[in-house]
């Protein structure tokens, strides 16, 4: 079974919760009328050591040296953007339900009480973890409304970052597959075969054994199976040259592992395939299907949707990959400034101590009022510490 991201489990280091938790904490951070404790900052912390060693674990030490002093700027931006949010009208619910019906597939559940059973026996909280996600989805939309949906990327752009780039996009000769996948079906062999005379199997004209006869029928029931796993294919392959469309076929009817993506099985440099599905697959044009193929899984039909060859690649072919480097190079610094604008506009308080790497010298700060009460207080008890009283 497929075990929950990882990354989706730092519920407990987002802002917000703390203000549901019975144990008084220490609170470091105040972000309007949101709070983030010590304990949420020390398990973002630990989160962060997790994620660098997974990302690098040669480097690990010195990867969380250079972001561990984000910590808690990234606390307090998340809850910006989650307010944010708010004031949207953003709630994430739609996209939540659809995320977990995915995590429910990939995982081959059949229901969503079946994947809350799948997080409570991994000792996850199903309810901060569908929390953790929502708010995820909440930020994700925010950035994308209100920051990326600004960035103008222009032709112009994109030719000079593919002239100054063409040694790194340049790859090998790869292509990209589909597949159906029909498995047979495993038959329980519940009756004895009849031999060619048409005498019972347990005996049989040549005197064969039980044990003989029952072997015999295993082998009569997996050769029925591989004929009907075999007819199948080759039916649907019929469809697929009539008009039918690939993808929903590999949906309906696809035993694979790919069925719920319409097939897909990624790309493949040349070299790593079967000799005898490479010399088939790497001939064939892009759109093309193959005849049915036996394999050791069944009988598969293999689609090919790309086609790349060695070399440096045109720019059109590689242009959404230009884009996305090219937006996400200019998400990053105006995504900084957007947050500097949304901090100038809240409240944030950071106690000594601890420091906000994100801070903007235009906050507005809660200002601490002594009343005449509390000096008094204060005073009496200075005095009696320095023996007066």
């Amino acid at each position: 079974m497929k075990k929950f991201s990882l990354m989706l489990l730092g519920v407990a280091c987002l802002p917000g919760f703390a203000a549901a938790q019975s144990v008084v904490e220490e609170i470091i951070a105040r972000v309007n009328n949101q709070i983030i404790t010590l304990s949420e900052f020390e398990r973002s912390k630990d989160q962060l050591r997790d994620e660098v060693k997974q990302q690098d674990a040669a480097n690990a030490d010195k990867l969380y040296a250079e972001r561990e002093k984000d910590v808690l700027r990234d606390l307090i931006d998340q809850q910006l953007l989650l307010e944010k949010g708010k004031d949207l009208g953003i709630t994430g619910d739609t996209d939540l339900i659809k995320r977990l019906d995915q995590m429910r597939k990939d995982m081959k559940l059949d229901t969503m009480e079946d994947l809350e059973k799948a997080a409570t026996a991994q000792g996850i909280s199903y309810e901060d973890f569908k929390q953790n996600m929502r708010n995820q989805i909440i930020t994700q939309k925010v950035i994308g409304e209100e920051v990326g949906s600004h960035l103008n990327i222009t032709k112009d752009e994109e030719q000079l970052f593919y002239d100054e780039h063409k040694n790194e996009l340049e790859q090998p000769e790869s292509i990209k597959l589909s597949e159906i996948l029909i498995a047979p079906k495993k038959v329980a062999v519940t009756e004895k075969p009849q031999n060619a005379a048409g005498t019972d199997g347990a005996a049989g004209s040549d005197g064969a054994t039980e044990q003989q006869a029952k072997a015999e029928a295993a082998k009569q029931a997996e050769q029925a199976a591989l004929a009907s796993a075999e007819a199948q294919a080759n039916d649907l392959l019929k469809q697929i040259r009539a008009g039918a469309s690939f993808e929903d076929i590999a949906k309906k009817y696809s035993d694979g592992p790919s069925a719920a993506q319409g097939g897909d099985l990624g790309a493949f440099k040349r070299g790593t395939l079967a000799k005898e599905l490479e010399d088939r697959t790497f001939a064939m044009k892009v759109g093309d299907v193959t005849d049915v193929i036996r394999t050791k899984q069944g009988f598969v039909i293999l689609k090919v949707t790309n086609h790349q060859m060695a070399g440096i690649p045109p720019l059109k072919d590689v242009e959404p990959r230009v884009m996305d480097t090219l937006y996400y190079q200019k998400l990053q610094p105006a995504l900084r400034t957007y947050l500097t604008k949304l901090r100038e506009e809240a409240y944030i308080y950071t106690k000594e101590g601890f420091v906000d790497s994100g801070s903007s010298p235009n906050e507005t700060r809660p200002i601490e009022v002594s009343t005449p009460k509390a000096n008094d207080a204060k005073k009496l008890k200075k005095k009696k510490k320095m023996g007066v009283l």
